[in-house]
């Protein structure tokens, strides 16, 4: 069982910069794959990033490629979002979640609660 918990998230103005964090409960952290999905008002969750259980091969919906990048520390039980030139269209409900490295978000098993980022122009 993993649960997770993220933070970071906040108001900022077009082309600033903010980390999103997820800390995440449960021995077996560092066996699952970890993504960030986001969910914006009135749209469907749309899958963002993801990273292996090694840190190695992260990849990232071509919206965020470039100004987005995800980490984690195995020993912190933590992954993270940096996320620069933040755009108004990047405001959305931020998602952790653990499972299977996919860009499907039905290959996830744990989610956290959502932290929101609100990006002004």
């Amino acid at each position: 069982q993993v649960q997770l918990v993220e933070s970071g998230g906040g108001l900022v103005k077009a082309g600033g910069s903010l980390r999103l964090s997820c800390a995440a409960s449960g021995r077996t952290f560092s066996r699952h794959a970890m993504g960030w999905f986001r969910q914006a008002p009135g749209k469907e969750r749309e899958f963002v990033t993801a990273i292996s259980w090694s840190g190695g091969n992260p990849y990232y919906a071509d919206s965020v490629k470039g100004r987005f990048t995800i980490s984690r520390d195995n020993a912190k039980n933590t992954v993270y979002l940096q996320m620069n030139s933040l755009k108004p269209e990047d405001t959305a409900v931020y998602y952790c979640t653990a499972g299977f490295l996919s860009v499907m978000a039905s290959a996830y098993n744990y989610w956290g609660q959502g932290t929101l980022v609100t990006v002004s122009s």
